[in-house]
């Protein structure tokens, strides 16, 4: 089993896998964690990643199909996996993030704009370097900390100068399914790594639109569950 789980909760429950006789994988995307992170923003795209994935699978599960689960970024991912190379995979379970048909009208970035305006988060993340230099003015575990504890239930609104709605020295507390331990080892690893390769992803919504054109129309085919469960994160 393949899990491209998006946050700490998905990796616990992972660690469950084994018991219940499977071989689980759950690997850090480009640009997280310790896997390599292209300067480029162009080397962030859907065909990128789901490149990066088949070499995984051709390297540890050869000529097999493997159940794939995602949530998030990991769940949109995962259902390009899909529609790419549905060879690779036997069954898919998503969390949250269904795949939404294309507009042929308009780009993603420019009907978010549109609908939530410029300090909706997606827009904010646009413009490279501009949203890494507000979170290096709050520091890294400020940032993961808003990130994780953030529960409005409202589209996630990023005001320069006010970011997560309040001062940055105003004390958050972490969520109570999320160890002071496991937190740590995440500042760690951002902190090494900066949020750049994570932001990127979304820097290539429209470039995605524009690369998966032909596939307008086109349905997963791979046996699929989606569970639409309520979750906030970035």
């Amino acid at each position: 089993m393949v899990s491209l789980s998006y946050g700490t909760l998905g990796i616990t429950r992972l660690m469950l896998c084994p018991s219940k006789g499977f071989r689980a994988i759950a690997p850090d995307l480009r640009g997280y964690g310790d896997t390599d992170a292209p300067e480029s923003v162009t080397a962030y795209t859907y065909f990128h990643v789901v490149g990066d994935l088949v070499d995984l699978l051709n390297t540890v599960a050869p000529e097999q199909q493997v159940f794939v689960v995602g949530h998030d970024w990991g769940a949109l991912i995962a259902w390009y996996l899909c529609l790419f190379r549905p060879d690779k995979v036997k069954a898919l379970l998503n969390l949250s993030v269904p795949l939404l048909p294309r507009n042929p009208q308009m780009k993603p970035v420019d009907e978010w704009r549109a609908a939530y305006g410029n300090d909706y988060y997606i827009c904010r993340f646009q413009e490279p370097g501009e949203i890494e230099a507000e979170f290096a003015e709050i520091g890294t575990e400020t940032v993961l900390k808003e990130m994780l504890a953030y529960s409005v239930l409202a589209p996630i609104m990023l005001t320069k100068g006010n970011l997560f709605g309040h001062s940055s020295d105003t004390p958050t507390a972490l969520p109570s399914w999320l160890s002071e331990e496991v937190f740590t080892y995440h500042v760690t690893k951002y902190t090494k790594s900066g949020f750049t390769g994570g932001i990127n992803y979304y820097r290539n919504f429209n470039r995605n639109w524009e690369l998966t054109a032909a596939w307008d129309g086109c349905e997963v085919k791979v046996v699929r569950k989606i569970n639409r469960v309520q979750v906030i994160s970035l």
